[in-house]
């Protein structure tokens, strides 16, 4: 059964550049101070910054990050999301973790790497679309420049919100804008996107921008921006539903077969 109210919780934060243990003590206070909340989203690579440079943090992150966020999402009885870089099988990943209540529910490697930045240099790309089900709703996690790939993420009808977790530069901040609303009007779908703030170890500015969409491509909430601060929105179920059955979009989008 579904919970009908789902309260959301993304944290906008500024990085610190390649230091895991930094980065976990800033979001553990930064959790700490959060009110209660079924679903809590983190950026893009949270505990590194958008390093290339995973040989060396890949093992880190996962005794401590991974490790880290099963205890947070255990001790808040919720659910805790993010990206991190990671190894698997000697190839390097952009991977999004999901864990509820302690427990490692999902994991989605980044389809689309971002090759004006080198990423697809030193990481391995995802094959693989991926759902996940938290209090009943289905959510598609997806990792920054996968935003740009509308194909990549397109509704069959069953997703209920779309989670991107980002380092999207300002320079660009106006495609991250654009794109996220629109994904939520073709979709007929909740989308919330995750950015971080702050200047990276590359000189790269961030401006957060981090906002929830409805299904008709309303702004539930954003961050203020360059500031480090968390949005918590709630999210209606009965909305949606009542939206879809309306208005009937998705009954009449075009069926397509994927080709990697």
């Amino acid at each position: 059964m579904k919970k009908d109210i789902l309260r959301l919780a993304l944290l906008q934060s500024d990085l610190y550049w390649e230091s895991v243990e930094d980065n976990l003590k800033s979001f553990s206070d930064q959790i700490r101070r959060l009110p209660e909340a079924d679903l809590i989203v983190l950026p893009e690579m949270f505990s590194t910054g958008f390093s290339m440079a995973p040989e060396k943090l890949a093992e880190k992150n996962r005794m401590l990050a991974l490790k880290w966020m099963e205890d947070i999402s255990t001790e808040r009885s919720c659910a805790l999301c993010g990206s991190l870089c990671v190894e698997d099988q000697g190839k390097y990943v952009n991977r999004f973790f999901g864990f509820q209540k302690g427990a490692l529910d999902v994991r989605y490697d980044k389809r689309h790497l971002f090759s004006l930045a080198g990423e697809e240099k030193k990481y391995t790309a995802g094959i693989q679309q991926v759902y996940w089900e938290v209090l009943g709703w289905r959510l598609m996690p997806l990792i920054c420049y996968d935003l740009r790939f509308p194909a990549w993420s397109r509704n069959d009808g069953s997703v209920d919100l779309y989670l991107y977790v980002a380092n999207w530069p300002e320079k660009r901040i106006s495609a991250w804008d654009t794109l996220l609303r629109a994904r939520a009007m073709e979709n007929m779908a909740y989308v919330a996107g995750v950015n971080r703030v702050g200047v990276d170890g590359n000189g790269m500015a961030h401006n957060g921008s981090s906002q929830v969409f409805d299904v008709l491509g309303h702004s539930l909430g954003r961050c203020p921006d360059n500031q480090q601060e968390a949005l918590v929105v709630d999210l209606s179920m009965e909305t949606l539903e009542r939206n879809r059955k309306r208005f009937g979009f998705l009954q009449d989008r075009d069926r397509f077969t994927l080709q990697g």
